[in-house]
């Protein structure tokens, strides 16, 4: 027999384990208090006027955010594309699912509509973001990106009222998405996906595959971005802290906790509601059955990672048909993410008070409209939200660059809104199962007394 030259002899210790770095979180959260501090180290130690911070800020640390915000808007238009057809094509099987798949789709835009109108209703009366110095805010980001001026342009001139409904159909989808007309390009990656789901032939199919090699593409692209998020936060906090001192920091503890209002009162109030009109059960009993599957959601801020439990707690615990809770659960993983909706539309309306933008009630249902779509177009992964944020952000008119000043509590806001997310899944798959006539066949069996 022969040995390979290479091969280790059979005594020699086995190499090491590789040694794992810190999660990006928590280096996402050192640069977050590492540019608050040494900012505001600045601003009160030499004032904002100093020279050689004017400098730092100038050359060093405003190029370096805004390569880190570019980057993250060059790949939202085909992440967001291809995350929605991929969504909705899964659901295009509703023709062939019919009730079960139709009632899945009702009850998705249903809780994510709900989320998003308690999100903007929470922030429009306790206004996070109001009390900042608007004129100072929009002279540090008129410093920071030669495009905020133009952004703000482009948003105080989009179409409203009627022309805004015409126009979400595009005449030219390229067109659409070199304007930034972001309703458009979402509503033909909607059609698209309707078509691909309803389309039962090999070109369909090889096509699918390649929108969802697309899709994996974005995302590791978008994890190379990612990378440099420790950087650039701390770019981004020390510029707003040298700035504007302490008061970023009280606008965004208000902001956090209108966000984990909005939140508890979408889980614990709309959820219960859902529960007992529509699938006849004790919410008590809901919450208490899933449990597991929400710990695991807030452990590791990923729907999808998460799905291997919600399929256990589904069938094991809830008692839930195969075919229903499979279906429902798989597609929700990433086509109802109702709590990542609700927190874009406050994210975007807080940065809109921080900023001193204004949005007509036309700019705020097309960002609810935007949130529920991107709802089914963000990547059930942790931080799968923050293209779709500044997707947004761009096309109201809000300057991107105040994603800095979220970044640094994005993961803790991440692990609660996934699980809201999660358990909006069972508590759908819930819902359509009840009254299903095949549910008595194939669910599990209830354990005995």
């Amino acid at each position: 027999m022969n040995v390979p030259v290479d091969s280790p002899p059979a005594d020699a210790p086995s190499p090491a384990a590789p040694r794992k770095g810190l999660p990006m979180h928590w280096k996402i959260a050192i640069g977050f208090a590492g540019g608050l501090i040494l900012g505001l180290l600045a601003f009160y130690s030499v004032g904002p006027d100093a020279e050689w911070a004017k400098r730092i800020v100038e050359y060093v640390t405003t190029p370096f955010s805004k390569i880190f915000l570019n980057m993250i808007l060059m790949l939202v238009i085909p992440l967001l594309f291809s995350a929605l057809v991929v969504g909705i094509g899964e659901m295009g099987d509703v023709r062939a699912l019919g009730k079960i798949g139709w009632r899945t789709l009702g009850y998705t835009v249903a809780l994510s509509t709900a989320a998003v109108a308690i999100g903007l209703f929470l922030v429009n009366w306790l206004q996070p973001g109001v009390g900042v110095d608007s004129a100072e805010a929009l002279r540090l980001i008129s410093e920071q990106s030669d495009k905020a001026q133009s952004i703000a342009e482009s948003g105080a001139t989009q179409a409203k009222g009627i022309e805004m409904l015409v126009e979400i159909v595009p005449s030219n989808v390229v067109k659409a998405a070199a304007d930034n007309t972001i309703l458009a390009v979402m509503f033909f990656a909607l059609m698209f996906g309707v078509g691909l789901g309803m389309t039962r032939s090999e070109g369909a199919k090889t096509l699918r595959s390649a929108i969802e090699g697309l899709f994996e593409v974005s995302m590791i692209l978008i994890g190379f971005a990612i990378k440099l998020a420790p950087y650039a936060v701390f770019c981004l906090m020390f510029n707003l802290a040298y700035e504007g001192g302490l008061e970023p920091m009280k606008r965004l503890a208000m902001y956090v906790l209108v966000v984990l209002l909005a939140l508890a009162v979408h889980l614990f109030v709309v959820y219960s509601i859902a529960l007992r009109a529509v699938a006849r059960r004790s919410p008590l009993e809901f919450f208490s059955a899933v449990q597991e599957a929400m710990l695991m959601a807030f452990s590791t801020a990923s729907s999808n990672a998460t799905l291997p439990t919600s399929l256990r707690v589904a069938e094991e615990r809830l008692h839930l048909p195969r075919r229903i809770s499979r279906f429902v659960l798989t597609v929700g993983a990433t086509a109802n993410q109702n709590g990542t909706a609700l927190f874009e539309g406050v994210t975007v309306l807080f940065l809109a008070q921080y900023f001193g933008v204004e949005l007509s009630l036309a700019d705020q249902a097309a960002v609810m409209a935007v949130c529920i779509l991107g709802g089914i177009g963000t990547a059930g992964v942790p931080s799968g939200s923050l293209p779709v944020i500044a997707l947004i952000c761009a096309m109201v008119g809000v300057p991107v660059e105040g994603l800095g000043l979220i970044l640094g509590v994005n993961h803790f806001l991440d692990m609660c809104r996934t699980t809201v997310n999660v358990v909006g899944d069972l508590g759908i798959a819930t819902m359509v199962a009840h009254g299903e006539s095949e549910a008595g066949a194939d669910a599990p069996d209830a354990p005995s007394a």
